[in-house]
């Protein structure tokens, strides 16, 4: 297999797509908020990167969920196993492709962690606390674990730290077991894009989404009926822009507070990938500003 990993905005999938059609692969998507049908706009899909030179590159697990769901890693890990024997069946080179280290890590790790229940009296106690409260509780359960599962990449809100410290807990309290997955041999690609650049790319890219109905978007989730509260947990884009919506922020205030949680988000991302590194995996580094091309032909060497 081959990964292609880098932070929000560094060109990955449009490398990918680009990849696949070279090698003759399919993608593999390692983006924990594109599994969801009808959050295409926020998530990025950007499906159009996706067709090159008139031939549909064929990709999978996005849209393979409903808004309002919580999608997690234990579901990702059989869906990915799933999406990766099917391609290896038909020969086919299976190339991942996301920001989600978590998800990307679990899969070259080959573990997963069993499902964890839901803690209503934990959730109650919890209830209330503020974010930076939250986050400091997660921290010191993660201190006592010893856990990599969880960074403020996964608590941009209060009610996905309550999910995370709920399953940290479990953790503590039951040492639940790793699921053993098979191990994925992989060609680590990673897309490093100067931070000047990147800030340029995210700025441009939020305006774009912005004006091509992002905030249409979110109205029509709120729309069908699906809870504040559970559109506000998919973070950045969908956190804002609902506040936005419900009146708890003006325009300015929700642009201005969105681009820069976005930055600090592609900041973390990095971060992660980082830790990665330390971990044992290797992670071979191209320019996303290098022509197209070029950086076909180095990931092909390295093949």
């Amino acid at each position: 297999m081959i990964t292609i990993l880098g932070p929000t905005a560094s060109g990955k999938t449009s490398l990918a797509a680009a990849l696949a059609y070279d090698l003759g692969g399919e993608i593999i998507s390692a983006d924990s908020r594109q599994v969801y049908r009808s959050m295409d706009i926020g998530t990025g899909k950007d499906l159009d990167d996706y067709m090159v030179s008139d031939k549909q590159i064929p990709y999978h697990l996005i849209d393979i969920a409903e808004p309002g769901e919580k999608y997690n890693l234990y579901q990702y890990q059989q869906d990915f196993n799933n999406a990766y024997i099917d391609i290896r069946q038909r020969n086919a080179w299976p190339i991942l492709c996301g920001g989600t280290g978590l998800y990307i890590e679990a899969v070259l790790k080959g573990y997963a962690l069993s499902t964890v229940p839901q803690n209503p009296e934990l959730r109650k106690q919890l209830e209330g606390e503020s974010l930076e409260q939250l986050t400091e509780q997660l921290k010191t359960i993660k201190k006592q674990t010893g856990s990599t599962m969880h960074n403020t990449t996964d608590v941009d809100s209060a009610q996905r730290a309550i999910r995370a410290i709920e399953i940290e807990t479990y953790n503590l309290e039951h040492q639940a077991e790793h699921r053993d997955m098979p191990t994925v041999d992989s060609l680590v690609i990673g897309v490093s894009i100067d931070r000047e650049e990147r800030r340029k790319k995210i700025t441009s890219r939020l305006k774009t989404r912005l004006d091509s109905g992002m905030i249409d978007e979110v109205k029509g989730l709120l729309d069908r009926g699906i809870p504040v509260e559970d559109i506000i947990y998919y973070g950045l884009e969908y956190k804002y822009v609902t506040e936005y919506i419900i009146g708890q922020r003006t325009y300015k205030d929700m642009f201005q507070k969105l681009e820069i949680a976005i930055h600090q988000f592609a900041k973390r991302q990095m971060t992660w990938f980082r830790g990665m590194e330390r971990r044992g995996t290797t992670i071979h580094w191209i320019d996303a500003m290098s022509p197209m091309e070029e950086k076909i032909d180095k990931i092909k060497a390295m093949i």
